[in-house]
């Protein structure tokens, strides 16, 4: 059972000079939807101007190599929410089986969903029993917004988030208020800003529209690279508002995406090896971590996941971490280095068995230093085959060296089938 009281780690409590407790630090996570990995100017784009991240990333611990552990959103979100993968919390994919075709039976398999976010320590959870204010904001797919947890929120309950949606599109102010109704109150607070940005509809600002159609002939790609900085301008929107309220200095900032994005230059649509994928361009991510005075903004090539945001957050505010948590607390950096390998898992849009997320399983993965191995299930890949890939030297994932090294494939299997063989849940 995870109703324990959270606990306080000792040695951790930070004392100011009069022998005061000091503040418990804020937590900010910035949460973008459907973005790749390249895309941002601290990434090396080309045309896709990110001033704002940018200016967070040279004040970050920047992980260049993260990785979500599914290409899915409403798995991936489920999973940095609670520390788990998606096959142990059991949230595996968008919708429950047949989609939206029943709507009795849609409704009836989406609260089974939430029942499962039920059941969990979720970070907003934890942190709500150690005395924060949490705020929901933006995509949210498990429920009514205290389903996760939170003491705030936007979301009444409709499948990815209904008006929570407004967030970064329309307005910021809910972000605003809760913030300064957190300091009314005195207590520190924690906000998901997780807005449906630069996610479709690709309808940027005209100005912002201009701009890019005259970098590229395809108005589908300056459509998308135009979303991107209209997202950048939100978060500068947040940033500042952390500086003006001189809150930043005690609040950790934690960026990352939920999965991957590649425009089709010719459809106004995701194009082949980006979301929903098994590939870099649905799964990698940067990862950021800013806490002035407490972290040294550098860059990292090390893989990191998702998974490791949760743990992270509750060891630096100074509260105990369930022990099932396979994540690892990022500012480790000794624990960081020891590990070998990140995994993760790929599974069929709608579900196939709500209560067992092998039968919707695709693809199982693992990256180990520059090497990913994919393998996929015979039950929903039927026609797919195991792929090796050296990422720095085919970062795009278009040269499969499977046959060519054998040795390494099977090295590298039999890690991931120690991991999890795609069976049965671990830890139901």
């Amino acid at each position: 059972m995870w109703w324990f009281r959270v606990l306080v780690v000792l040695g951790v409590v930070c004392l100011t000079t009069n022998g005061t407790q000091a503040a418990p630090p804020n937590v900010v996570l910035i949460v973008s939807d459907d973005q790749a990995w390249t895309d941002y100017g601290f990434m090396g784009h080309p045309h896709i101007q990110t001033p704002r991240l940018d200016r967070l990333a040279r004040a970050s611990l920047v992980f260049r190599r993260g990785y979500v552990p599914s290409s899915l959103c409403c798995p991936s979100l489920a999973s940095l929410i609670t520390g788990k993968y998606p096959h142990q919390h059991k949230i595996a994919n968008n919708d429950p089986p047949g989609g939206s075709k029943n709507k009795g039976t849609f409704a009836a398999g989406r609260e089974t969903m939430s029942r499962f976010m039920d059941a969990q320590p979720t970070l907003p959870r934890l942190l709500t029993q150690a005395g924060y204010l949490t705020l929901q904001t933006g995509k949210w797919w498990q429920g009514e917004f205290t389903r996760g947890g939170f003491t705030h929120g936007m979301t009444k309950g409709q499948r990815h988030g209904d008006e929570g949606l407004d967030i970064g599109r329309k307005t910021m102010q809910p972000i605003d208020d809760f913030i300064g109704e957190a300091r009314k109150q005195d207590k520190p607070f924690f906000v998901w800003y997780a807005p449906m940005l630069p996610h479709t509809p690709h309808n940027p600002p005209q100005r912002l529209f201009d701009k890019y159609k005259s970098l590229t002939k395809s108005e589908h790609v300056a459509r998308y690279w135009a979303m991107c900085e209209f997202f950048d301008e939100t978060c500068g929107q947040l940033l500042d508002h952390l500086a003006e309220q001189k809150l930043a200095e005690n609040t950790i900032v934690i960026y990352v995406t939920d999965n991957g994005w590649i425009q089709d230059p010719d459809k106004p649509q995701y194009a082949p090896k980006s979301k929903q994928s098994q590939y870099d361009g649905g799964l990698r991510t940067p990862i950021m971590v800013r806490w002035p005075g407490k972290v040294a903004p550098r860059m990292s090539d090390v893989p990191i996941s998702s998974l490791d945001i949760l743990p992270t957050v509750l060891e630096a505010v100074g509260l105990q971490r369930p022990a099932e948590l396979p994540g690892l607390n990022l500012l480790d950096e000794a624990a960081v280095a020891r590990r070998e390998t990140v995994f993760g898992e790929c599974f069929t849009h709608d579900s196939r068995d709500l209560q067992n997320p092998a039968a919707s399983l695709r693809w199982r993965w693992l990256v180990r230093g520059n090497w990913k191995l994919i393998v996929p299930t015979s039950q929903n890949e039927p026609s797919g085959q195991v792929e090796l890939y050296d990422l720095q030297a085919d970062p795009h994932e278009t040269q499969n060296l499977m046959e060519s090294q054998p040795e390494r494939v099977a090295k590298l299997r039999q890690s991931l089938d120690e991991w999890w063989r795609g069976e049965t849940p671990k830890n139901p």
